[in-house]
């Protein structure tokens, strides 16, 4: 007599996913409020971060400050790695949802020792968000060498300042260059957003693949979105002010930011189901 295949493990499957819920329009702007209620909590250590970040941008700018094609996509590539630098502000505005501390320790604990010793660190599971952050920095290089490539090879002369990228790039008369890389940006970063818009949260939070966490943010940008189109024009939108106030606007954006992705996951992802990374 035939005995149909068991379907539990693919049932389990199905468990493991988390549940991705609906938001309304306006929510990316609740997950902003509470970022600033997290850094009131945490003051300077999430103000840190953002100090951080901005020393890197200036680092990026002293070395290829005469080189403009490459200026352009190293300050890009490194805004695709951003959301790995912030995950220790997901730490920060994970503690305080539990009522434990935040402070320097939980910076330190999520860099150097972010499961608890239980946990097999030659494994897969361990390595899950260096992993993530290594595709992340192979999607950034990728960047970084196309727009140099773009720019050096296609640009009616040689760019190598700011102002000349302006003039011979974006206002040019005759091709469309500054289209083509605009265009070239967008394709890149639109799979890389929808593969990372809560991806590091879950993988710090729950015990779940990298597979499961990038399809899950995937599912999270399908199911919502225009609040995710919102949410992406907004975190450019403050990225870009970070910039142009000669990066200094990045101590307070790259906080708040941080914070708020970590309110996104929460508000946008029902992980009941799902065995905590570190249990309380």
């Amino acid at each position: 007599m035939f005995t149909p295949p068991s379907l539990a493990p693919y049932a389990s499957s199905v468990r493991a996913m988390p549940v991705v819920r609906t938001i309304k329009l306006s929510r990316p702007l609740h997950w902003l409020v509470w970022a600033w209620r997290d850094i009131a909590y945490c003051g300077w250590v999430s103000f840190a971060h953002g100090l951080v970040l901005a020393l890197g941008g200036a680092a990026i700018l002293y070395i290829a400050h005469d080189r403009f094609w490459l200026l352009a996509g190293a300050i890009s590539g490194f805004l695709v790695i951003a959301p790995v630098l912030a995950t220790s502000l997901y730490a920060l505005s994970r503690a305080l949802e539990r009522g434990e501390k935040a402070n320097f320790s939980v910076v330190l604990k999520t860099w150097f020792n972010w499961q608890n010793s239980g946990f097999n660190k030659f494994g897969n599971d361990y390595w899950c968000l260096v992993q993530f952050g290594v595709l992340l920095a192979i999607a950034a290089t990728g960047w970084v060498l196309t727009s140099a490539a773009l720019i050096t090879l296609l640009a009616p002369v040689p760019i190598t300042t700011p102002l000349e990228f302006v003039q011979h790039v974006m206002l040019a008369r005759n091709g469309f260059l500054f289209e083509l890389w605009l265009a070239l940006g967008g394709v890149l970063a639109a799979p890389i957003f929808a593969s990372s818009v809560i991806t590091i949260p879950l993988l710090l939070d729950r015990k779940i693949s990298l597979m499961k966490a990038v399809l899950t943010s995937w599912q999270v940008v399908l199911v919502n979105p225009l609040p995710m189109a919102f949410w992406s024009a907004v975190i450019m939108g403050f990225t870009m002010l970070g910039l142009a106030s000669a990066l200094l606007g990045l101590i307070a954006v790259v906080p708040m930011l941080g914070h708020a992705s970590w309110h996104a996951y929460r508000d946008l992802v029902d992980v009941s189901g799902l065995p905590e990374r570190t249990p309380r």
